[in-house]
């Protein structure tokens, strides 16, 4: 379990960013449900509840989705299914149970960039967006691909507004288990994009199956065929106690290609 020397319960982002900067073991809590899982001590835990940042909500452009927002809510939420189809729930409906899943919650996941996880890989195949109180909006690809974690508060994630269809596909031993590996596919009037989750590390797109398929005027099982076999020469995987390199990456190909053949 973990613990803190002092709670600081915030009533403005400002005020809670102004707290975080004062000392290197300051923290903000999301849902908790990863770090009641450590041993870690802080010194203050910044909670973001009073902010009104448990929200899905429909702008011009964007899908916006606060950082305190639950799995539950994005695994039940009716304007995700009306742009998106099912792949929110799908990809989210077998983390542990709907008590965990009511508890955790998209900034900390996004924010904390686990490797494990199954909502990353999802947020990346539909460029999405990142809005962090100091560093403003960027793109989740490019967060990812920072090695240094920010000292920041990551207050939404946008999801521009577009009808895709859409596949999430992954392996687990069991069906409340962790993934062994996953992916997320989708495709818009013919472009795709692919991202691969659980290497076990960070997720990443998939950038030269995506070329292949998208510069080829007609998906063919061959064209498919040629697109994965790319995916472990350009994507690194590791081995840990749920699967080894090869393991992940020769399933990773095949759900690629189930997935693919899913949204054409």
């Amino acid at each position: 379990m973990f613990s803190f020397s002092k709670f600081f319960l915030a009533s403005s982002l400002e005020e809670a960013y102004s707290e975080l900067l004062k000392n290197k073991k300051n923290i903000i809590l999301g849902g908790t449900s990863y770090l009641r899982m450590g041993n870690t001590s802080w010194n203050t835990a910044i909670d973001l509840s009073n902010l009104n940042l448990n929200y899905i909500l429909e702008k011009e452009d964007f899908i916006s989705i606060g950082a305190m927002t639950t799995f539950r809510s994005l695994e039940t939420n009716s304007l995700l299914k009306d742009y998106f189809g099912e792949i929110f729930n799908t990809a989210l409906k077998d983390i542990i149970g709907v008590q965990f899943r009511t508890n955790v919650t998209v900034g900390a996941t996004v924010f904390s960039k686990y490797g494990f996880s199954d909502l990353i890989p999802v947020l990346l195949a539909l460029d999405s967006k990142v809005k962090l109180f100091n560093g403003g909006i960027l793109t989740l690809e490019s967060f990812l691909n920072e090695s240094d974690i920010r000292r920041d508060i990551l207050v939404e994630i946008l999801i521009p507004k577009k009808v895709c269809k859409t596949s999430f596909q992954c392996v687990r031993k069991s069906k409340t288990d962790y993934a062994i590996t996953n992916t997320a596919v989708t495709n818009e009037n013919g472009t795709f994009k692919i991202a691969i989750g659980v290497r076990p590390g960070k997720a990443k797109l998939a950038h030269k199956a995506m070329e292949i398929l998208n510069n080829s005027d007609n998906i063919t099982d061959e064209v498919i065929d040629r697109a994965c076999s790319f995916i472990d020469e350009e994507i690194t995987f590791g081995s840990n106690m749920r699967g080894s390199s090869e393991y992940r990456a020769a399933i990773s190909k095949v759900i690629t290609k189930r997935a693919l053949k899913e949204v054409l």
